[in-house]
Order: structure tokens, then C-alpha cells, then sequence
């Protein structure tokens, strides 16, 4: 397994990292603070989400936890923040805007890891494009990408950046034809009920959880690997986002199953 690739800087010659200057104090508080901490480690006498979870609700071990740490002590900036993609076309790009704030609320309530609350909004185009690991698209209609923002979105991929994409009903035949520009020679896969995206923080034994239907039949969750690893993440008859917003009215046990899976996404593109 490799890090998130040149997204981050790397160490130099008489350069000190991130990791070295504190950034791993601030993303996880160490035993002994003395303030109550939700890193993964607690303060001492004082239980952290994970150490509450563990063994119980979840199904991330504790390698798992120290692997994911280490992963996580990369990264250049004290709060990883999720980006939605900004795109042409004629799709509502911007639609449902609190779904990431409230998602990355509970990833920060359930986990701990420092989710910045607001998100980032970024084209293909963006000079900051790299800055985000995690990218979100959604919508409701066409999406489409010039052919200098597929060769963007490949240069994204080929740095280590993840996409999480959820149909939001009718942008699925042209996701698949825009993706197909990205990776002419690789398909959107779906992935079997045991991939670990499935199973890394909460147990979806079955796959996607429906929140939405669009379609008759079950919700379905496609993949693409780029050298040996998924970049893309694609959600089908569920809309999984929807349950991350107070629009719908969706009842308790719906938005709960739409913010765990949501937690298992994120959780995952970080240690994949």
C-alpha cells in the first residue's frame, strides 16, 4: 500500500514534515492530554469513540486503528476536508447542501478523525484540485467534462484521490460515459457483498442499504481500480446522500444507515 501519493509533500532533505512538526498531536490527541479528547487515543481515563466501539458496534480492529493512524499522520493539514465537484453540463452539482457538513459531523462524532465541517467546492479545473483526497459528485442529470478536465481527473486518480459518486436519479448513464473517457480500457465493477468498504467501520453484510429507490430491485455499489486500488466509488438506486440531509424526512433508521455507510466510504478511501 502506498499514501495519498503527491497530493500531500513528501519528506526532503533537511525538511520537516508534518508528522515531525505536531500534526499528528493535533489530528490525534495523545494519552495524557489533559483536556477529554475524540482522537483515537484517549486522555487518560477517558474513553474515545473507537475505544467505546471496539469490539462491539464495529468491525475495525485494532491493527486496523493503528494502520489507519498511520495513514491518516500523512496528511499535511490538521482537518482533511471533503470536496464536491463543481462540473458542466446541465446536473444540479449543488444540490442537498448540508448532506457533507452533517456527514462529516458524525464522521467526526463516531470516529474522531478532524473532518472540517464546511465543504470545499472545486471544477476539475480548480489549482487547488489536488488539495482534496476525497472528491463527492452528485446530481440529477447530465454531467460532462472537457478534455482537458478528463486528463485533470485521471492526474487526480493517478496521485492517489478517491471519488465517491451517488446518483441522485438521472445522472447515471452520463457518469458512465464521461468515467469511460477518464479509463477507456476499465469498467465500473460491482463490488461483492465482502469488500472491505462494506465492513471497515459498521457491518453491511447485505451491501448498500436502500434509502432511496429509484428502480425496482436492490441498490448496487460499482467500482474502478487503478493500480490495484479503487478510485472510484459509485452508489446506484439508493442515493445514500439523501439520507445525510433533514429534506427528505426520512425516518431514523433510514438517515442512520445512509450516515454509516457514508462513514465506511470516507474511512475507507483513507486506508484503501
Amino acid at each position: 500500500m502506498r499514501l495519498m501519493g503527491e497530493i500531500f509533500p513528501q519528506r526532503g532533505e533537511g525538511v520537516e514534515t508534518p508528522i515531525e512538526r505536531g500534526l499528528g498531536k493535533r489530528i490525534f490527541p495523545q494519552r495524557g492530554d489533559r483536556k477529554k479528547t475524540t482522537g483515537f487515543f484517549s486522555a487518560r481515563g477517558v474513553e474515545t469513540p473507537i475505544e467505546r466501539g471496539l469490539g462491539k458496534n464495529h468491525n475495525l480492529g485494532r491493527l486496523g486503528v493503528l494502520l489507519f493512524i498511520l495513514f491518516l499522520l500523512s496528511f499535511s493539514f490538521g482537518q482533511i476536508k471533503i470536496a464536491r465537484l463543481r462540473y458542466e453540463g446541465g446536473g444540479d452539482w449543488y444540490n442537498d447542501p448540508d448532506a457533507i457538513p452533517n456527514l462529516a459531523r458524525e464522521i467526526r462524532r463516531r470516529t474522531g478523525v478532524l473532518v472540517a465541517e464546511e465543504e470545499a467546492h472545486v471544477s476539475l479545473l480548480d489549482k487547488n484540485l489536488f488539495s482534496y483526497p476525497f472528491l463527492f459528485v452528485t446530481g440529477h442529470g447530465n454531467i460532462a467534462f472537457s478534455e482537458e478536465e478528463v486528463k485533470r481527473l485521471r492526474e487526480f486518480f493517478d496521485r492517489g484521490g478517491f471519488l465517491y459518486a451517488d446518483d441522485d436519479y438521472g445522472m447515471d448513464e452520463s457518469f458512465r460515459r464521461e468515467m469511460r473517457k477518464v479509463f477507456p480500457n476499465s469498467e465500473l465493477v460491482e463490488l461483492p457483498f465482502d469488500f472491505p468498504i462494506y465492513h471497515i467501520f459498521y457491518s453491511f453484510p447485505n451491501g448498500l442499504p436502500k434509502i432511496h429507490e429509484h428502480y425496482e430491485g436492490r441498490p448496487k455499489g460499482f467500482g474502478i481500480f487503478h493500480r490495484g486500488r479503487l478510485c472510484v466509488f459509485y452508489t446506484w438506486n439508493t442515493n445514500i446522500s439523501d439520507g445525510w440531509t433533514e429534506a427528505h424526512n426520512d425516518p431514523e433508521e433510514k438517515r442512520e444507515e445512509a450516515f454509516r455507510m457514508g462513514v465506511n466510504i470516507f474511512l475507507y478511501s483513507l486506508i484503501r
